[in-house]
């Protein structure tokens, strides 16, 4: 791909599709984050433990685990344009049934259908967009996913806190008759219906369709991604690599009956971005912060704070990304998780549990307040995007697909393992063996960066060898 901004006709063609498909991250966030509200009402409509309410909140990883698995391979097949469509029915689909639902079995049905549209898009949409940006720009571009998940994130804590703000609370009535829990969902469906129809408007990967055969079609798709002048060469590239190459197959991430070194690398990143807790944060911020003693009010409005301090962040993140690369991002990412969730967790130990909740002194309380802000900057400055954007752009073309597949894989199951157990330890053992567990995976994270990541600033998707 060129290594440039591409030509000023072009640069806000390429800006304009990269945000158009980063809608599948914004949906991926607000799917993520619109459950955070609503923890209190399925318990009441649907009298649940607190094993049976971790197991409702985390059941969209597990579709998102089998959705990102399946995401690489159909994508070579069918095209990433056409898989970001089905993603988008799916959305809109479990948006409406997670609303509707009856009963726990019925909910956790919608809501693993809405799990393969986020599996799909948290693999697709990063993939798709290192395919179509340039080299030198592709950091800057690829981050946008991120800020469009923590965008979306913060638009349903935001929805939910006016929800809630009108019905008196989440579990009080609304409109029609409905409880205000079940609107939370509800309102997913208008960026999913705009979601689907823009999609239309986006051209399909060029290199997917050099790989299919339809040169044509991929000259017209890069002439109007990079001009005339880039063209030719650019589809000469494409064409040596992909002429080069065996159709995929999973097996290709195998040597010698292992793991590519660089596979463990992909699954290391992913994983990691789950031990470090961050969706602990985002998926259950109201539960956790009425526990230590907040309303209900105040708790819905601190999650729009977190959201609206992660947008910055990864704003920080995309305006350096380019600059001194991704390595030095994820280490700084490191470092400052896990001083602040060291903090939290030291915070949380001094705590007294009553029949309300844990109670902390002011004082303590404000320092947790503070470390969990200061935490999920320095996540979505670093590990947040970063993350995406390596998954993106580290494999080389023969495996890319099945490596962003395994990856994904793993790191919706670690997803899935921290979101399941995080209402089991607050039950039993309490939030500091949570904190403190999710404070050492950070500073393992450091010596695993420093030792295992490669740096992919500025190189040639073209160029990547395993």
């Amino acid at each position: 791909m060129p290594s440039g901004q591409g030509q000023p006709n072009t640069t806000g063609f390429i800006i304009t599709i990269t945000f158009v498909a980063t809608l599948g991250g914004f949906l991926f966030g607000y799917d993520s984050g619109v459950i955070n509200g609503t923890v209190k009402g399925l318990q009441t409509a649907f009298d649940s433990t607190s094993a049976g309410t971790g197991f409702s909140v985390a059941s969209m990883l597990l579709g998102c685990a089998v959705g990102a698995f399946l995401a690489g391979r159909l994508a070579d097949q069918f095209g990433r344009r056409a898989l970001l469509i089905v993603s988008a029915v799916f959305f809109l689909v479990s948006a409406f049934g997670s609303g509707i639902a009856t009963s726990t079995l019925e909910f956790v049905l919608y809501r693993v259908l809405g799990g393969l549209a986020v599996g799909a898009a948290s693999v697709m949409a990063p993939a798709y967009i290192s395919e179509i940006a340039p080299a030198g720009s592709r950091g800057r571009l690829s981050s946008i996913q991120q800020v469009a998940i923590i965008t979306g994130l913060t638009a349903a804590f935001l929805s939910n806190y006016v929800i809630a703000g009108a019905a008196g609370e989440s579990t009080r009535t609304f409109w029609l008759g409905f409880e205000a829990w079940r609107w939370m969902f509800w309102m997913e469906i208008i960026p999913a219906g705009i979601f689907f129809a823009v999609l239309f408007l986006i051209p399909e990967s060029p290199r997917y369709l050099v790989a299919a055969g339809k040169t044509e079609k991929a000259r017209a798709v890069l002439t109007r991604l990079y001009g005339a002048a880039d063209v030719e060469t650019t589809l000469a590239e494409i064409e040596a690599s992909v002429s080069s190459e065996r159709a995929p197959r999973l097996a290709d991430i195998f040597e010698g009956g292992r793991l590519l070194p660089i596979v463990w690398v992909g699954i290391g990143l992913a994983v990691f971005q789950q031990l470090v807790g961050i969706n602990v944060i985002f998926y259950y911020g109201s539960v956790l912060w009425e526990f230590v003693g907040f309303t209900e009010e105040d708790s819905l409005l601190t999650n729009v704070i977190m959201g609206s301090i992660s947008i910055l962040s990864c704003l920080a993140a995309i305006a350096l990304i380019d600059r001194i690369g991704r390595k030095p991002l994820l280490l700084v990412g490191s470092v400052g998780m896990a001083l602040s969730l060291t903090t939290m967790a030291a915070v949380f130990s001094q705590a007294s549990l009553t029949d309300n909740g844990l109670s902390l002194p002011a004082e303590l309380g404000a320092v947790a307040l503070v470390a969990a802000v200061v935490y999920v900057a320095f996540f979505n400055f670093s590990w947040g995007p970063v993350m995406w954007v390596l998954l993106g752009e580290m494999f080389p073309n023969q495996i890319r697909g099945s490596g962003l597949a395994v990856s994904g894989f793993a790191q919706w199951v670690a997803n899935f393992g921290i979101t399941m157990t995080f209402p089991v330890l607050l039950a039993t053992t309490g939030l500091t063996s949570a904190y403190g567990f999710y404070a050492l995976s950070a500073f393992v994270s450091i010596a695993f960066v420093v030792k295992g990541v490669r740096e992919t600033k500025g190189m040639q998707l073209e160029a990547r060898k395993s």
